[in-house]
């Protein structure tokens, strides 16, 4: 559906700018108090309200625009207030506010269990200082590492120390951004609790809904397990049909990502629509009575809710089902309102009650696809005209697959820094299995156990989840199945869409400037690209990067890099803080060096603990050195302590003349703070990489 005029779609224009003021109320927390805000806010509502109630004798009709821009502007200002007050810090009873021994807390979600440690997410209640309780607020996040806490879950009341700090920032290129993801949900600190560090106040005092639907949840997960034998079927059962991630593997979770089919793993639109056109057919007979459309309107938005209970209220269940039911009151009552007037309203209403869903990238791709199959499908389906009614249904579907692949791409690259190629042929395929998992898994959950059905139910489900994952593993692999390593910035991201729209107005209505426009862009974001690629080649350094206990010295040339470090490519922590940093670097040839191991490259030479790269010199200090003298001073331009020798300042520089003095995190608390205290005393250029970000030195 396209409108020709804004009057159409009046909700989709008014919400622009409350997600303007949302935005620059996310980007810029710290810059606005609401005092000031809400005292605009309400003078420009009475002024508006004055105004249109003497608009004849002000004659008012003769500016036309004024309305639109008192409008606006209050949206603007709603939008900006709404998420001032949203966030948890600008409250002054924040508990990070306030002194604290003790605080009661409660676990507002399901806790998970990954090996020893339970983590969850628990609102504060009361904080207690001298035996004194006093009401605070707050979310704080909480990890366990207990046995005895394997039996908390939602709603629990724990009594915890007060022992919290706010979460890290990420300190190597390019790594995931942890504090801002948690951020982004209202959490901002995080606590890590041993034994003896808790005690539970009171057993379930949550939400009795919320608690009822995730105890509803487990035992179905429990019912999957009874009848299905395949660890990793029952985790694509339970992800798909249920949203329950716990058990799903990371090689079934890449081969969905790199397939372009990992929406199928995040119970959201998609399988709320595929139930919609079940229960549309299932209850079409009710439209040949009086109020029969009523009728169906309101039993398929109760079975989608209470489809949402079975998801635990998962957020992206609920967004959908906030979505389809006012598609499903709109469509009732009024044949031609237009969807992109019921999406923004859902989207205004949504945002209303937690303006941080902005952030949310589930909530950005799922109305983003959803505009895509609303205003980009049509365009893309009338490209080809297919007479034959096969062809033209199966076009249907791979029109849909291109719209909502092609409206959600610079998305998906600036997130996740990948392209699936072959994403039309996947989708393709995944439509029938999809839609008979989730119609034999829901009807296999919902009817009571009986002796042949059900088991014959789980087999059908089974099989058909492990076909779907040996297809798409195949797929994942055939050749150039993926463009990888895409990073891109703000500003080309940006420009991607503005490239995008303009094209699919050029195609829309065929104005040559919007071609014009579009080729402008493209040569913009090509320029852009071939810079920063060009600058990576040429760009040569060293960074010595914060890993805790590990080592790692990126050396990098160009797109080649010697990484010096005691993790492999399949360590955890190699592919989350040092194999992003190569990836946004464009690094295609790596090498991995131990740090007791010697080296040779055209650029590198690694020999005991000295180290040549390029013009520059480095010197690793370990256990092997501390005690030796030098008969005359070494002059490297970088020692890098490590491995926790037996050492000072003033043995350092008794035998080596160096410029900069970098301390890693394999060295003790103790010896940190000491060569910190001395090197701020004699005024020694260093780096403790504990408390720092990782450090970035050029060669050249």
């Amino acid at each position: 559906m396209i409108t020709t005029h804004k009057g159409e779609i009046p909700f989709v224009v008014f919400i622009l700018p409350f997600l303007t003021g949302i935005a620059l109320g996310v980007k810029f927390p710290s810059a606005f108090s609401s005092t000031i805000p809400e005292i605009v806010f309400f003078l420009v509502a009475f002024a508006f309200i004055f105004l249109n109630t003497n608009y004849q004798r002000f004659h008012l009709y003769q500016i036309k625009w004024l309305a639109g821009v008192m409008m606006h502007t209050l949206l603007f200002l709603l939008g900006l207030i709404v998420v001032i007050n949203y966030n948890e810090l600008n409250n002054q009873d924040h508990f990070s506010k306030k002194t604290a021994g003790y605080l009661l807390v409660k676990i507002n979600n399901e806790p998970k269990l990954t090996g020893d440690l339970l983590r969850f997410t628990a609102t504060v209640e009361q904080r207690v200082l001298n035996g004194k309780p006093s009401a605070c607020t707050g979310t704080l996040m909480v990890t366990i590492k207990d046995s005895t806490a394997k039996s908390l879950y939602y709603g629990d009341e724990l009594l915890i120390a007060a022992v919290y700090h706010p979460v890290d920032p990420p300190f190597n290129p390019a790594e995931f951004n942890y504090k801002k993801y948690l951020g982004n949900q209202n959490i901002f600190y995080q606590a890590f609790l041993y034994h003896n560090q808790f005690y539970v106040v009171n057993k379930n005092a949550g939400n009795g809904i919320i608690a009822y639907s995730l105890r509803l949840r487990q035992r179905l997960v429990e019912k999957l397990k009874t009848n299905m034998h395949s660890p990793e079927a029952i985790a694509v059962a339970s992800t798909l049909i249920l949203g329950y991630k716990a058990d799903l593997s990371d090689d079934v979770l890449q081969a969905y990502s790199k397939t372009g089919t990992i929406h199928v793993l995040s119970v959201s639109g998609a399988h709320v629509a595929i139930l919609f056109v079940l229960l549309n057919l299932l209850l079409g007979f009710l439209d040949k009575f009086k109020y029969g459309r009523s009728i169906k309107a309101v039993i398929i938005i109760l079975l989608i809710w209470y489809y949402s209970l079975l998801t635990g209220f998962s957020p992206a269940v609920c967004r959908a089902a906030v979505m389809i039911s006012m598609v499903i009151i709109g469509k009732t009552y009024s044949r031609h309102i237009s969807t992109l007037n019921i999406l923004a309203l859902s989207a205004f209403f949504l945002l209303l009650y937690d303006p941080f869903f902005i952030t949310d990238v589930g909530f950005q791709l799922s109305y983003l696809a959803v505009f895509g199959l609303i205003v980009l499908q049509p365009v893309v389906y009338n490209w080809i005209e297919f007479k034959n009614k096969w062809a033209d249904k199966l076009w249907a579907l791979c029109s849909v697959s291109i719209a909502a692949q092609v409206i959600t791409f610079p998305l998906s690259a600036f997130y996740f820094h990948q392209f699936p190629v072959y994403f039309l042929i996947s989708n393709l395929f995944i439509i029938i299995p999809s839609a008979i998992i989730m119609y034999a898994g829901i009807a296999y959950l919902i009817l009571p156990a009986a002796p042949v059905v059900s088991p014959l139910m789980a087999f059908i489900l089974e099989k058909t989840i492990l076909l779907m994952n040996k297809v798409l593993a195949l797929i994942e692999h055939a050749p150039f199945a993926g463009i990888n390593k895409i990073w891109i910035t703000g500003t080309q991201y940006l420009l991607l869409y503005a490239i995008l729209i303009s094209i699919f107005y050029f195609l829309y209505q065929r104005r040559l400037w919007l071609l014009n426009l579009s080729l402008c862009l493209t040569l913009l974001l090509t320029v852009s690209i071939s810079l920063k690629r060009w600058n990576n080649l040429q760009s040569t350094n060293i960074t010595f990067l914060n890993l805790k206990k590990h080592i790692g010295i990126v050396f990098k040339t160009g797109n080649h890099a010697v990484v010096l470090s005691d993790l492999t490519y399949s360590d955890k922590t190699y592919r989350y803080s040092i194999q992003p940093y190569l990836d946004s670097c464009q690094v295609s040839d790596i090498k991995i060096v131990e740090p007791t191991a010697d080296m040779q490259t055209s650029s590198f030479i690694k020999k005991g603990n000295l180290i040549q790269f390029g013009n520059k010199k480095l010197l690793m200090f370990d256990k092997q050195l501390q005690r030796l003298d030098l008969p005359q001073k070494l002059k490297p331009d970088y020692v890098y302590i490590s491995d926790n020798p037996d050492t000072d300042i003033n043995f350092i520089d008794k035998n080596y003349d160096y410029n900069l003095l970098v301390i890693d995190n394999t060295n003790s608390n103790s010896l940190i703070t000491n060569l910190q205290n001395k090197a701020n005393a004699l005024h020694i250029n260093y780096k403790a990489l504990r408390s720092n970000k990782s450090v970035l030195v050029a060669s050249n």
